[in-house]
């Protein structure tokens, strides 16, 4: 059984570097088989229904399904690979690839084992965490992330910075003797950023050999632990009988937030911090690159080689009761919450697994020319932009994870900083479906703009349109989150016309949708699409919950009658 001591300490260093935690205790969740429950393009939160835009690695209960209801984890599950009969819940990652450095070919990086930490930090002994409610769903990471996050520490507490960094990598070594990130690295020329306070970890890729004993490569990832818990009457249904408002989201946006100093904002319930810790075999493919030369060789199966779009999702299905009584009675640390008081074991040899529901060949016997869902690689990670501050510039005024912030108390409101993922280097170059070869992308200190964004000839900015917040609830529905790397106005359209669509929008900086029709839909006011793009910060690329519209012909709105229920807001269709 694996176990990362080095990232235990590091997930409990990002619980009290800011603030102390005296009452917190921690359980390990582990699993009882070393292959997944299954691995494909599935994901029932962000692609409910369809082909996943790709390759995830799976655990937990055999309920998982292209889509999933909110009892779906727990009440159709027969079996699970956790240990605890309990825990039906699922947890998955992107799926790792190894690109042949000669031939170019993919092949699926076998995957190795998962441990999920369950950490209880409470405050004080009058803090109460509760078990999560059936189906809720939680989300972290920026799978449109490519350059560098603001800073290569962990940061899972405001009180530790204005914006949230949840993701690592680990390598452990058997050689140390060479650091495992170059002191001067900026994150852009090959491999990633390694942190000042954990040494064998990071962010983005090391170019080093991660040969540890029974410790390959790892994925490191900490989940919000903050639930906006609020509830209405009118939502109440078989499915979700309390008539939560914030279960079927996709996005943490006003869902699920980070604490600051351990508390959570006024109308948030604390749940537990789960640290997803995800091992991969990259110690077969040892002999076939050559560490230390400021590349390597793997790639996330959403076409990134650089690590930084890192992320995990997770939907419930524990037995609340048993959850709650591990929360409330049991602090066995690494020695599992199969050894709780109270709890049911699977029996050794349990053997769980779910058919993948998108037949395809993964990579895994066969190489293959192109990942599954056709995503492409960047050809380079390209370079900073003129101004741009490394996120490991030892020059700045007081370390990345020691930002000052006001006293946090009971009524602390919910963070308004920038997104997660959000960086400071926003200059890597970025393959997109309209050009064979890699631009780069560099930002401007003038005014972002929004009409005035370079795009394909015969495209023009349509306006700004109120998006739905559900995936059943997208306007814009052909492609979803479509891969184009550092998002800008420029490479979405490009992204989308290449794909043969008349329309592209771009959302709260970093994500892409293409489609041929508005869906249902409310032109907003263009100051609701004013959030600088992370692939090019002199234009504008959406808003929270609002789309920059482009199209090569006046923008066609379905119209319906009614009134459309948003997880964060109400608008009326037109």
């Amino acid at each position: 059984m694996h176990f990362s001591r080095s990232a235990l300490l590091g997930a409990f260093a990002t619980s009290a570097s800011a603030f102390e935690a005296p009452m917190g205790t921690f359980s390990v969740n582990h699993f009882i088989q070393a292959d997944a429950l299954v691995i494909g393009r599935m994901d029932p939160i962000v692609s409910p229904g369809v082909a996943s835009g790709h390759v995830h690695a799976v655990q937990g209960g055999n309920g998982f399904a292209l889509s999933m209801t909110n009892q779906q984890a727990n009440s159709s599950s027969t079996c699970t690979t956790a240990y605890l009969t309990g825990d039906k819940s699922n947890y998955w990652t992107p799926a790792l690839y190894f690109q042949d450095p000669t031939t170019k070919k993919l092949e699926a990086v076998e995957f190795d084992y998962m441990n999920v930490y369950y950490f209880f930090d409470k405050v004080d002994a009058d803090d109460k965490i509760i078990a999560f409610p059936p189906g809720l769903r939680i989300l972290t990471g920026d799978p449109s992330l490519r350059s560098p996050p603001v800073t290569p520490e962990l940061i899972t507490d405001y009180s530790d910075g204005p914006v949230i960094q949840p993701v690592q990598w680990g390598c452990p070594r058997v050689d140390t003797s060479t650091p495992l990130y170059e002191a001067d690295s900026d994150g852009l020329h090959g491999y990633g950023i390694g942190s000042k306070v954990m040494l064998a970890q990071g962010v983005g890729f090391s170019d080093k050999n991660c040969d540890g004993l029974y410790s390959p490569m790892l994925a490191e990832i900490t989940m919000p632990s903050c639930w906006n818990s609020a509830t209405d009457p009118s939502l109440v249904t078989a499915d979700n009988p309390q008539g939560y408002k914030y279960l079927d989201t996709f996005t943490n946006k006003g869902t699920m937030v980070y604490p600051t100093k351990g508390v959570c904002p006024t109308g948030f319930s604390k749940v537990p911090r789960m640290f997803y810790e995800v091992y991969w075999q990259t110690t077969k493919f040892a002999s076939r690159w050559t560490p230390g030369q400021k590349s390597q060789p793997f790639v996330l199966a959403n076409g990134d080689p650089t690590g930084y779009s890192l992320h995990a999702d997770f939907i419930a299905g524990w037995d609340t009761e048993v959850l709650q009584n591990i929360i409330d009675n049991c602090n066995t640390g690494d020695r599992a919450t199969d050894t709780c008081p109270g709890v049911t074991s699977n029996p050794a040899g349990t053997k769980c697994n779910v058919t993948n529901a998108i037949p395809e060949d993964l990579g895994t016997t066969t190489p293959l020319d192109q990942l599954p869902g056709n995503n492409p690689i960047p050809t380079a990670w390209g370079i900073a932009p003129s101004g741009a501050t490394a996120a490991n510039d030892s020059s700045s005024a007081a370390p990345m994870a020691t930002f000052s912030s006001a006293a946090a108390s009971s009524s602390a409101p919910a963070p308004t900083s920038a997104p997660i993922g959000s960086s400071l280097a926003v200059g890597v170059v970025a393959a997109t479906a309209s050009s064979a070869s890699a631009s780069t992308i560099t930002a401007s200190s003038s005014s972002p703009s929004t009409t005035g964004s370079s795009v394909a000839s015969g495209w023009s900015y349509s306006g700004c349109y109120q998006d739905g917040n559900t995936a059943s609830t997208r306007v814009l529905t052909g492609i979803t989150f479509a891969n184009v790397g550092a998002v800008s106005n420029t490479n979405c359209v490009a992204y989308c016309a290449q794909a043969g669509y008349s329309m592209a929008g771009t959302e709260y900086g970093g994500q892409c949708f293409c489609g041929n029709s508005l869906s249902t839909s409310t032109k907003l006011a263009d100051s609701s699409c004013a959030t600088a793009c992370e692939g090019d910060a002199s234009q504008t690329c959406g808003g929270s919950w609002s789309l920059s519209v482009y199209s090569n012909a006046a923008p066609k709105v379905k119209r319906a009658e009614g009134h459309l229920r948003r997880h964060l807001q109400r608008v009326n269709s037109v």
